[in-house]
């Protein structure tokens, strides 16, 4: 089982998002601790909010005092609500949390189910509760759990996998073909996209991009992509390379499949809902697009903004981490369209987009704290975001555990490009 631990100024954010899982029924509260019950015993991000406001007024000067949990088992392992419930216990017990509030979501809308775990880390008198040696005690805890539960263990090999995990191309590291067949192999076999526009907006994240070509052999006309890699401010950086150079999965013809089969399974898929409204959320309750970019990114969601030469935003894609989709901002929905986004943020007309009706109520927040000013919460502490002056966001390693990343050897299309270097060579 592994452990991340998430902190943050805004306590709203993490139960906001949380919460989204609930109502669009992928997620479930398994567990209050020292919560201030309802009488349905349903709760709204307000209601849950109010069982952490004495010990946020009390917080003394910590400056990130909310904590963001989460407790991912392994995907083989089968793990009862009962037994989710006694391993956060557990956990937040031995943590040193054990006396605070805290709620335990389920989340079961990706492949495996895991609990997130929100509460906050000072405690009444608004002292901070130490945090030394927080990763190693954490790490000690989820191997005793492993062992008390009989669930599948985490060891060492997860640190060896990370190190082989694919990563966006860095240029001035040489090597730029073998780093981007790296990428362009894996990025398929774990996310969902459905056009050439949504894969290129994919591949930004790993500085990469495509563009198709087009030209007439033998009296027929041919179409072919060019993968070019892209330096920090996302910005050409290199000359491009033939898909061919990297395998027939690379090429449009088995692109044009990936993107059927996307189709197929993200049509009704359950966590569309859910992204909708975190988009809406956010663009409702931030002013710009790095605020916005900002708040997304601690979701789990990057956004790829595409402009003109005079600026104007024709394109916007939200990538999904957890679910491993990719939508364009219309497929979303219409109201989520490219064109509503330049009026807002380069007209400066407010969006006229409503929040859900169901979801008004329960992301209002409580008037005895003021949430207002703090800073989204560090969710997702293996994504790391970084805004680049283009508005491309870098989504570095760990965001696909099980990818290799060695593949730079290119061999099961050697004797091709050899082939070819012969032929252009009797031509000469």
């Amino acid at each position: 089982m592994i452990a991340k631990i998430g902190r943050s100024g805004n306590l709203y954010g993490a139960l906001a998002y949380n919460q989204l899982k609930v109502e669009n029924e992928n997620g479930q509260i398994l567990f209050a601790n020292k919560m201030i019950e309802t009488a349905k015993g349903h709760y709204s991000v307000a209601q849950l909010a109010q069982s952490f406001a004495p010990y946020l007024i009390a917080n003394r000067n910590t400056e990130k005092p909310t904590l963001h949990i989460s407790l991912n088992p392994d995907p083989k392992d089968k793990v009862s609500d009962d037994r989710y419930r006694e391993m956060a216990e557990e956990y937040m017990r031995e943590m040193g949390y054990g006396d605070q509030p805290f709620v335990v979501f389920k989340h079961a809308d990706i492949d495996r189910s895991h609990i997130h775990i929100v509460s906050v880390c000072v405690d009444e008198e608004g002292k901070k509760i130490s945090d030394k040696f927080e990763k190693m005690r954490s790490m000690n805890i989820c191997r005793e759990l492993e062992r008390k539960h009989g669930l599948i263990p985490a060891t060492d090999k997860e640190h060896k996998q990370s190190e082989k995990i694919f990563r966006p191309v860095n240029y001035k590291a040489g090597d730029v073909k073998s780093q981007i067949a790296s990428v362009v192999r894996h990025l398929p076999n774990y996310y969902k996209f459905q056009t050439l526009g949504e894969y290129n907006a994919l591949l930004s994240l790993f500085n990469v991009t495509i563009e198709k070509v087009e030209g007439e052999l033998q009296g027929q006309l041919r179409q072919g992509l060019l993968y070019i890699p892209l330096n920090e401010k996302g910005e050409r950086a290199g000359h491009p390379f033939k898909a061919s150079l990297f395998g027939k999965n690379a090429g449009i013809p088995a692109l044009e499949l990936h993107f059927e089969k996307s189709k197929e399974v993200l049509k009704d898929h359950p966590t569309k809902p859910t992204i909708k409204d975190a988009v809406t959320i956010a663009l409702q309750t931030t002013s710009d697009e790095p605020a916005f970019k900002k708040q997304l990114g601690e979701q789990g969601i990057n956004v790829v903004v595409r402009r003109n030469d005079t600026g104007r935003i024709y394109g916007i894609t939200f990538i999904d981490h957890n679910s491993k989709s990719v939508w364009n901002g219309s497929r979303l929905s219409k109201e989520l369209s490219a064109n509503t986004f330049n009026e807002y943020w380069n007209n400066n007309i407010k969006s006229g987009i409503k929040e859900p009706v169901e979801l008004q109520s329960k992301i209002s927040k409580p008037n005895d704290v003021d949430l207002s000013a703090e800073e989204p919460h560090h969710l997702f502490d293996f994504l790391t975001t970084e805004k680049h002056e283009d508005g491309l966001i870098e989504a570095l390693g760990g965001l696909l555990p099980e990818a290799r990343g060695e593949d730079y050897e290119e061999q099961d299309f050697a004797n091709k490009m050899k082939k070819k270097r012969k032929r252009q060579g009797g031509q000469r």
